[in-house]
């Protein structure tokens, strides 16, 4: 009796399984971008469209006359990696929503009929978040640029565009296949927003002013520095940009202006442990929320590493990296009062009668700052646009903050430029970016245009 006991609770647990996963699990199991069982669809049906929120379709599948199926990319290169591609292998949304794509919810007796006389069902449409008149800006304003711009909606972490330079075009990849991966120096495949990791340069200070507020938070206001371009202490020599003088400054003079000098006598005072502290809460070292995740932010900084190594750190230099979708991440944070979203990038499937699949809903990740750091940082951005290395962006009909960077990445003190910050107006939903300009220098110079154009674009639709 104690064996048939045994075993009869074991057969209801495994019953109990099996009607939980195929309530619960399986979809998500089938629709893992790892199952290769998903490409057994294709014999029946049609792979579907993938379009912009706006309803431009962004790849379409053309069936030959016996039977075979190309797919097209209208917009080519615009478009490369975010929506991806089915040749040799698959990657982006192609990839992340392959089951849907290849699933029909076409109406049942239509479905029945082509059964029957042996064609193919139409696959449902995957609609994403993208938003293409903000693709398309972020895309040309980058230009012959290497590098990489993503544009979130802050308040959901809709990703409404992601550019990534150098590009391909998806429409000829099969045929450039070989070259591509042949070539060792080729990245023309690597997503640079989600998979691109770079020295922050400057906009990691954003990171370094809240870690001294919070060891000097009676003080902070009274902080002053005399900035003479350089500061050459413990065996390192930290310049300002162009050797720029800034004379007097507090913490936000120091902050708007970008003061390398400024704030490498900050790194100096700070508490490696609870730097590090602080930026794990911020995403640092860890993968981020959500199905775009590529790779980690890094910092490595230990309070062994001394004060030179601080000192670096502290103006973005150092062994720091970051991801360009990260800090889209935290700027969208610092703008929602410290609450984050992740991000996504579809907003519903339909069949190809138009009736709604599946809807995907905005999931909050939670506060990775307070509402009252949050709200000092927004000061601060703003004092960046307002008068700072910013200005390019104020007087316009929204209001911008952020931060510039230039990030040096080799030894003969070539940089790299960044953008980070966000945007609102009146009637139009908050929007967060990240701009890096490969080898362009300074981030006012080369980042800030780039930014400028998407905000002009979005806030003018």
């Amino acid at each position: 009796m104690v064996i048939f006991y045994v075993f009869l609770a074991l057969f209801c647990l495994m019953i109990g399984y099996l009607i939980w996963f195929q309530v619960f699990q399986s979809d998500s199991v089938i629709s893992s971008s790892y199952n290769s069982r998903q490409d057994l669809y294709s014999e029946y049906v049609i792979r579907g469209d993938i379009l912009s929120s706006d309803g431009v379709v962004l790849a379409y599948s053309e069936e030959d006359w016996d039977g075979s199926e190309t797919r097209v990319y209208p917009y080519g290169r615009m478009f490369a990696h975010v929506v991806g591609y089915v040749n040799n292998g698959k990657s982006g949304v192609e990839a992340s929503s392959n089951y849907a794509l290849l699933k029909s919810h076409s109406f049942f007796l239509l479905q029945i009929y082509h059964d029957i006389i042996g064609e193919k069902n139409m696959g449902d449409s995957v609609v994403t978040t993208l938003d293409y008149d903000v693709q398309e800006a972020a895309y040309y304003a980058l230009g012959d640029n290497n590098g990489a711009v993503v544009v979130l909606e802050a308040e959901t972490g809709k990703v409404l565009g992601m550019v990534s330079k150098p590009d391909f075009d998806p429409n000829t990849l099969a045929e450039n296949w070989d070259s591509i991966v042949n070539d060792s120096e080729s990245s023309v495949l690597l997503n640079r927003v989600t998979s691109g990791t770079y020295p922050p340069g400057s906009v990691f200070k954003i990171f370094t002013t809240l870690e001294y507020v919070h060891e000097n938070s009676r003080t902070y206001d009274n902080y002053s520095y005399d900035c003479q371009g350089v500061l050459d202490e413990y065996g390192t020599e930290i310049h300002c940009y162009h050797n720029a003088v800034h004379g007097e400054e507090d913490l936000i003079q120091s902050f708007a202006n970008s003061c390398n000098t400024s704030y490498a006598n900050i790194g100096t005072t700070l508490n490696i442990n609870r730097f590090s502290s602080l930026l794990d809460d911020m995403l640092f070292n860890q993968t981020l929320p959500g199905s775009l995740a590529g790779a980690k932010s890094s910092f490595t900084l230990t309070s062994s590493d001394g004060e030179a190594k601080a000192m670096q750190t502290a103006i973005g230099q150092g062994d720091t990296t970051v991801t360009p979708l990260h800090m889209a991440m935290v700027a969208a944070a610092i703008d929602q009062d410290g609450m984050v979203y992740t991000p996504y990038i579809v907003d519903h499937t339909e069949s190809d009668g138009g009736t709604t699949v599946r809807r995907y809903r905005p999931k909050s990740y939670g506060s990775i700052i307070s509402e009252s750091d949050a709200q000092l940082l927004q000061q601060y951005m703003s004092a960046v646009v307002q008068y700072g290395t910013g200005t390019a962006l104020s007087g316009q009909s929204y209001q911008a903050s952020g931060k510039t960077g230039s990030a040096e990445y080799d030894s003969e003190g070539n940089s790299h430029g960044w953008f980070v910050g966000y945007g609102s107006k009146e009637g139009y939903n908050d929007i967060a970016i990240a701009v890096i300009v490969e080898n362009g220098g300074s981030g006012s110079e080369s980042a800030v245009p780039v930014a400028k154009q998407v905000f002009d674009v979005y806030f003018n639709q």
